[in-house]
């Protein structure tokens, strides 16, 4: 589908990438990889068509749609989250409008015979067809699904997009873009604003979609749920496995140990060389031999040994102050934001030493919770903290609130005290500042750079209880693994907000779930629980908000003894039954696909069944539909 051929990229002297060449097909799920600043981001464009190479090109068909989301985005105001979800069928928009236009002008003329009106109406049937091609007629259950699928809830559909956080604003990019069905997608870290049962979603959409997947992400998991090939890049070349993340580090390690016994061989032979050359250059008889080694080293290639990319953080947490055997006790606490409740009644006790993991999806109050915490925001019910309890909080927003016209080291250097001083640049180091980049003012900063210096804040007081909210957003893989072990061997208690499974995976054995404004206490593994709630998700895939499907027989029948001696609502009446006999009919239909999905067995064999989830989508699809019509037709009686 594309080709790169010799593609160069050079900054200011520096060859970024140097002659890289791939061919992308259609089959093709590809993570590319590579140390911060290898390139990845920059590649990424290229085959986008936004930036162009110093050197080589990209060959494409000229009818190849791509759809790419990056990082970084200009979000667009005046339409509300549906509105702005149909911008992605923006040609067909303008397509109606064009045929209203025509059948306006038709209804307008007269001249029937003539060669304009003749031509007006092949217009208009050219039109047709290119809407009943394109399934225009379906496309709003098409927004409503990718909506729902990306966590938005039917009341959220007439919001303005003005309304919502960066992370939510991605998230209807995202939908537009998987709304175009483009035949290439190339994402930068499209996971970074997802919760959990979003980036589930994600990855069952990606392994059903019929096009080709580049991407970039910092989530181990997810790249190896979803990409059949890894491109890495190192030091301005590519090196191309046929398989996923997890394994290209296994076949990695296998080529750096080769190219250590090669070089090493290679030293050996250059070593031995060099001894024959200084054995003989002396001797007249073997200086035309002397002379042949000579050459012979001026001609070897050096072989090179890739950098391992050590470049990552290198900390552990200060030892915590000694604390009391309870560290938080939470009793009846309840939030709003205006009349908007966030959480109802919460209640839960933190012993010293816990490791616990708040999960659920983006909105439901866990960043909330946090705050209220560690005091940040006014609420009602009970938050005690233990005896001699010293709270650190890293907050999800943490680098947008440094001081931009500090610098590195001002910014530390103000808050540590005492003995630690001394320490302040080992500090930094451990966190990649050094040299000059100490003296760097924070607003000259990337987004990765000022996370990690906000993380290293935390460094400077013996804190026993540490909250954490979305700590690894803007770390590498390699920079995440370093902080999760440091959690792991730091001996207060953590309380950790993260949608990172790979993370999270043997980090925390308790787990509170946020959801309906309440929290769930799970005393697992997030493995354990993800396999538990990857099962829900699928079930509730595609399914509008419980209350609307929820919808009570009860109900329907005391409509139905109602209309009895009502003979405007005869009609109506039998309408609402046979709706009602479509529906339980459906329900019946994905009852016994629910089961299926439910036994550990058959899922494993239907999760790659391209048909079996079309159809279990088309239902739900259906179902949500016949109950729209179902409300439609309760509305219409007259009581």
């Amino acid at each position: 589908m594309i080709s790169l051929n010799n593609i160069s990229v050079e900054y200011n002297g520096h060859l970024l990438l140097e002659n890289i060449g791939f061919l992308i097909s259609r089959a093709d799920r590809i993570g590319l990889v590579g140390k911060n600043g290898a390139g990845k981001s920059t590649l990424l464009k290229i085959i986008a068509g936004i930036q162009t190479p110093s050197y080589g090109e990209v060959a494409k068909p000229k009818d190849i749609k791509i759809g790419y989301l990056p990082q970084d985005m200009i979000h667009q105001n005046g339409r509300t989250v549906f509105e702005e979800a149909a911008m992605a069928f923006d040609d067909l928009i303008i397509l109606e409008k064009k045929l209203d236009e025509i059948q306006q002008e038709l209804e307008r003329r007269k001249d029937y015979e003539s060669e304009d009106y003749l031509n007006l109406i092949q217009q208009q049937s050219d039109i047709y067809a290119k809407l009943e091609i394109t399934n225009a007629s379906k496309r709003e259950g098409e927004i409503e699904k990718i909506l729902f699928g990306l966590g938005f809830e039917r009341k959220d559909f007439q919001r303005q997009t003005s309304e919502f956080s960066g992370g939510w604003r991605m998230r209807i990019e995202l939908a537009k873009i998987l709304l175009k069905r483009p035949d290439v997608l190339l994402l930068d870290e499209p996971t970074n604003h997802l919760d959990i049962e979003a980036i589930i979603w994600f990855e069952n959409f990606l392994k059903q979609f019929d096009g080709s997947v580049v991407l970039i992400s910092h989530d181990k998991s997810f790249l190896d749920n979803v990409t059949n090939r890894t491109i890495e890049i190192v030091n301005g070349k590519i090196y191309d496995y046929k398989t996923y993340y997890s394994h290209y580090l296994e076949l990695r390690k296998e080529r750096i140990e080769q190219q250590e016994a090669a070089a090493k061989n290679q030293q050996k032979y250059i070593e031995k060389t060099e001894e024959l050359i200084n054995k003989y250059r002396a001797k007249a008889s073997k200086a035309a031999f002397a002379q042949s080694l000579i050459k012979k080293l001026e001609k070897l290639e050096k072989i090179e040994i890739d950098d391992w990319n050590t470049e990552t953080l290198r900390f552990r947490f200060s030892s915590p102050a000694p604390s009391g055997k309870i560290a938080i006790t939470v009793e009846n606490v309840q939030k709003k934001y205006g009349d908007k409740l966030i959480l109802s009644h919460i209640q839960f006790i933190v012993t010293r030493g816990e490791k616990i993991a708040f999960v659920g999806r983006n909105g439901e109050g866990k960043s909330t919770m946090m705050k209220i915490i560690a005091g940040k925001i006014p609420y009602e019910g009970k938050v005690q903290l233990g005896h001699n309890i010293i709270s650190g909080y890293f907050e999800q927003d943490q680098e947008e609130k440094l001081n931009l016209e500090k610098t590195v080291y001002e910014t530390i250097d103000e808050l540590a005290t005492g003995e630690i001083r001394k320490n302040i640049r080992d500090i930094l180091g451990s966190f990649l500042f050094s040299g000059d980049d100490i003296h760097k003012k924070v607003k000259v900063l990337s987004g990765g750079e000022r996370a990690r210096l906000a993380l290293c804040k935390l460094l400077l007081q013996p804190y026993n209880l540490l909250l954490l909210d979305e700590p690894t957003n803007h770390l590498d893989i390699q920079s995440k693994e370093i902080l999760k072990q440091a959690i792991k061997n730091y001996e207060g208690t953590v309380i950790i907000v993260s949608h990172d499974r790979d993370f999270l995976s043997g980090l925390s054995n308790r787990i509170f779930e946020f959801k309906d404004k309440k929290i769930k206490e799970h005393l697992c593994s997030i493995d354990e629980f993800l396999n538990e709630r990857k099962i829900q998700q699928l079930k509730e895939l595609d399914i509008q908000s419980k209350s609307d499907k929820n919808l009570s027989i009860a109900s329907s029948q005391k409509i139905n003894v109602s209309l009895k001696n009502n003979k405007e609502n005869k009609n109506l009446q039998s309408q609402i039954k046979k709706i009602e006999e479509k529906i339980e009919n459906i329900e019946t239909e994905i009852k016994n696909m629910d089961e299926l999905l439910s036994n550990p067995e058959q899922y494993d064999k239907l999760v790659n069944d391209k048909n079996f989830f079309e159809k279990y989508n088309e239902l739900k699809y259906q179902h949500e539909k016949y109950l729209k019509e179902w409300e439609d037709l309760i509305e219409k009686i007259k009581f």
